[in-house]
């Protein structure tokens, strides 16, 4: 396909997002891609809603209720927009993400960040392993076959939600200090922070839409038509967390337990015990897959740069993850200890 310029588009085109709608602003990636938005200060934000939600909009949006039952009423809330960001939870009705897709098709919205926000779906062997490839696919085969553009966030997993959540993501207990490595707990991953996740939205969606002419080479939304983004805020391995964990916490070495499994017999441990029912077995086979030796080793192409994104500093949110387990974050949000 040939490049398309800026110049080259109808007279009341404007080369840049003004107007985006957001579903799940209220939500814990919502807030702060809300945030994120609001602070580059030059875009309109609509909050997308579910009528009689008890989530908090941040202020500062405008906020449409919808029937997710009523196709016109998700198209009305829809009309107008420039670009709709899907978050939504584990917990949604899996067709719920369908349905704002079809919605946003009608009203005409022609960029979607749908509700990816993990790993490279690219990577085809470790979307079906994961088990979460397929609807995600399904969603991002349905923008374009309805003529739109969406642009995906690979920010694998998000480190201090993963770090706080319990052994069985990034292997820690922080109440007992227990710590589970796969395999030597020195395969290093990418993994991403929630604010750095929500700036790489917000500075994308602040990118001009297409070149100005043949002599402009910014970095275009274009560019990443029907492509991913792929952002990381530190690559790391679970010793690493361990040594973080240690330097916020003045703790010794001595003082936690470390216990070694290999990694492929734990997921599929795991994944028998999921095929037979288990369904929290689920989170544990998700994230020792990406444990796996050489896994995120082919990852090597991020985008932080281009985007102007900041530099974190990991103790800053392993303090995070340790404030969140001392809030019972996990038994709050979700009803159970991690």
């Amino acid at each position: 396909m040939s490049q398309v310029y800026a110049k080259d588009q109808p007279k009341d085109f404007q080369n840049h997002i003004r107007k985006i709608a957001i579903v799940g602003a209220g939500g814990q990636m919502g807030k702060f891609i809300v945030d994120a938005l609001l602070a580059n200060g030059t875009q309109t934000i609509t909050a997308v809603t579910r009528k009689g939600s008890s989530n908090k909009i941040p202020e500062g949006l405008t906020v449409k209720e919808v029937d997710y039952d009523d196709h016109a009423s998700l198209v009305s809330a829809l009309q107008g927009q420039d670009a709709l960001i899907i978050t939504m939870g584990v917990i949604a009705p899996p067709d719920q993400s369908a349905k704002l897709i079809k919605a946003a098709a009608e009203a005409n919205i022609p960029w979607i960040i749908p509700n990816e926000f993990g790993a490279d779906g690219s990577n085809e062997v470790l979307s079906k392993d994961s088990m979460l490839g397929a609807a995600k696919k399904a969603d991002r085969d349905l923008i374009e076959s309805l003529g739109k553009s969406w642009i995906g966030i690979a920010c694998n997993f998000w480190y201090e939600f993963s770090l706080g959540g319990g052994e069985g993501r990034y292997g820690f207990d922080f109440r007992n200090k227990t710590v589970l490595f796969y395999d030597d707990g020195e395969e290093k991953i990418p993994t991403a922070t929630w604010p750095l996740t929500a700036k790489a939205v917000a500075n994308l969606l602040a990118l001009k839409v297409y070149p100005d002419d043949e002599n402009d080479t910014s970095l275009t939304l274009d560019s990443y038509r029907n492509k991913f983004v792929n952002v990381k805020s530190f690559n790391v391995s679970q010793k690493d967390m361990l040594a973080s964990v240690l330097r916020v916490t003045g703790d010794s070495i001595d003082d936690w337990k470390i216990t070694n499994v290999k990694v492929e017999e734990y997921f599929m441990k795991y994944l028998q015990q999921l095929q037979k029912g288990d369904r929290p077995a689920f989170v544990r086979v998700l994230y020792s897959r990406f444990f796996f030796k050489g896994t995120s080793a082919s990852i090597t192409n991020f985008d932080n740069e281009k985007l102007g994104l900041p530099v974190e500093d990991l103790d800053e949110f392993t303090k995070v993850a340790l404030e969140m387990d001392k809030q019972h974050y996990f038994e709050k949000k979700y009803g159970h200890e991690v």
